[in-house]
C-alpha cells in the first residue's frame, strides 16, 4: 500500500509509446531524441529512431487528477496497537500491512498514446479503454447510495 506525500510538483503530459526502451533513468537532452510536433487537426506527430508515431491525446475528466509519483524506501509510521481492557491485542499484527510513502513529483490531465504509423484507434486500444474503464468503476465506486438507486427517470427503483 501507498501513502502520498504532497511535494513540490511540476505539470507534465506522460507519453504512452508503442515499443520497449531498455533505459531506466533521466534523459539530459530529451529533445535531442524526441520532438512532437502537432498538425492542423490537432494529431501529435514524432520521429523516435526514424520511425513515424502519431500521438492522440487522452484527457482525464475535469475531476481527476494524474499523478506521478516517486516511491521512496520510508514506511509511514504505524500507531502501537491498541490493548482492550482484558489485555488482548485489538489488532492482529499479522493484519498489519507495510505502508510505503510516495512522493508526487508530478501531476497532469492527459496523456498522449502514441502509434506507429497511424493514429491510435480509442476504441480498440488497450490503454486508452482501460482509463475509460477505470474512470466508470471510480464513479461507481464513489456514487452515494441515492444516486446508484435512481435509474428510470429519477424514481426509485423498489
Amino acid at each position: 500500500m501507498l501513502a502520498i506525500q504532497p511535494k513540490t510538483s511540476q505539470k507534465s503530459t506522460p507519453n504512452l509509446l508503442p515499443m520497449r526502451i531498455n533505459h531506466n533513468g533521466p534523459v539530459n537532452d530529451t529533445e535531442r531524441y524526441f520532438q512532437p510536433t502537432k498538425d492542423p487537426e490537432g494529431t501529435s506527430h514524432a520521429y523516435l529512431r526514424g520511425r513515424h508515431l502519431h500521438g492522440t491525446t487522452v484527457s482525464l475528466p475535469s475531476n481527476y487528477t494524474g499523478a506521478v509519483l516517486h516511491i521512496t524506501d520510508k514506511n509511514l509510521p504505524q500507531k502501537p496497537p491498541q490493548i482492550s481492557e482484558d489485555g488482548d491485542d485489538e489488532e492482529d499484527e499479522d493484519v498489519r500491512e507495510e505502508v510505503k510513502i510516495a512522493e508526487m513529483v508530478g501531476e497532469f490531465d492527459e496523456v498522449v498514446v502514441w502509434g506507429h504509423g497511424e493514429s491510435v484507434d480509442t476504441e480498440r486500444d488497450a490503454f486508452v479503454r482501460g482509463v475509460n474503464e477505470w474512470v466508470g468503476f471510480a464513479e461507481s465506486m464513489h456514487q452515494d447510495e441515492d444516486e446508484g438507486e435512481q435509474g428510470n427517470n429519477g424514481k426509485k427503483e423498489g
